[in-house]
């Protein structure tokens, strides 16, 4: 590496604005730091949150094919994640959650949520029916029915991703821009994790106590995806936005139901009477009463 002595041109240096001049390369945005410039509000009603997605994709670079293009939406601390689960368990905090917490929106939580409510559906369907089972009839073991977690697989990613993807396709179609796919995957995933923690108390052999975990998680994410969407839907057309409504909610409670029977329908079966032999057979085959 060679250094090359530049001798100050004293000449050009006092011939003032003509020989030297600077350049501002800061653009428009630099009066916004002048004093006597008004701050802008960055409040949510005018907030253009289009441009967190063009960044991110910028950030990623290549095309939608690649691995580098969705680099930047897994780019999120646990910590965060975190953060933005149990804070879907507030209520009060779903109206402002898109422009408060999931600023910018990631896959990375979503996907992890919908992944722990499949295993976590599975297990507590199997261990709550083994325990059901034991407590109805000792003699006899439980069969773990692993087709189960197939369709605890396909329901979950259906509901997670892909209705979300169809619902913003739809969205597109009727002109509203303003909500990014990855923000519906993000909200509908963060959505389902409130079934999580649902799903394990359901191992609880009550009735009355499966219905009433069952209703609280379909109310409780039904308001908060309804805080988030239903001022997306609104730019739409009036009579378009009531279908759509009336459709997600028929959906939402679908899958609640859909949970409850499938996965939360074990219980103790009492025995009831007394055992009677059949003719023909030998005395004392019935089955033992349960103590």
């Amino acid at each position: 590496m060679a250094y090359v002595q530049v001798e100050p041109d004293d000449q050009r240096l006092e011939e003032g604005p003509e020989g030297l001049q600077f350049k501002s390369f800061l653009g428009a945005d630099a009066n916004a730091s002048q004093p006597n410039n008004p701050l802008r509000s960055a409040g949510v009603g005018n907030a253009n949150r289009s441009y967190l997605a063009e960044e991110n994709r910028t950030k990623g670079g290549g095309g939608f094919w690649t691995v580098e293009y969705y680099q930047p939406y897994f780019d999120v601390d646990t910590k965060t994640v975190l953060k933005r689960c149990y804070t879907t368990l507030n209520p009060m905090a779903a109206p402002t959650y898109l422009s408060t917490h999931l600023n910018p929106a990631d896959l990375y939580g979503p996907f992890w949520t919908l992944t722990t409510l499949i295993f976590a559906l599975f297990l507590s369907s199997s261990l709550g029916a083994s325990i059901a089972k034991y407590l109805s009839t000792q003699d006899k073991p439980y069969d773990y029915d692993f087709q189960l977690l197939s369709i605890a697989m396909s329901l979950v990613y259906a509901y997670g991703i892909a209705l979300p993807v169809v619902l913003w396709l739809a969205l597109r179609y009727l002109g509203v821009g303003e909500w990014s796919v990855v923000e519906a995957i993000s909200v509908w995933g963060y959505a389902q994790f409130i079934w999580i923690p649902v799903s394990v108390l359901c191992v609880i052999p009550v009735p009355i106590v499966r219905w009433a975990l069952v209703g609280s998680a379909f109310g409780l994410s039904g308001w908060f995806l309804a805080a988030n969407i239903y001022p997306i839907l609104a730019t739409a057309e009036a009579k378009a936005t009531r279908l759509l409504i009336i459709l997600l909610a028929l959906i939402h409670l679908g899958i609640a139901i859909t949970f409850k029977v499938l996965f939360f329908s074990y219980y103790v079966v009492d025995k009831i009477g007394m055992d009677i032999d059949l003719p023909g057979g030998d005395a004392g085959t019935g089955t033992n009463p349960v103590p």
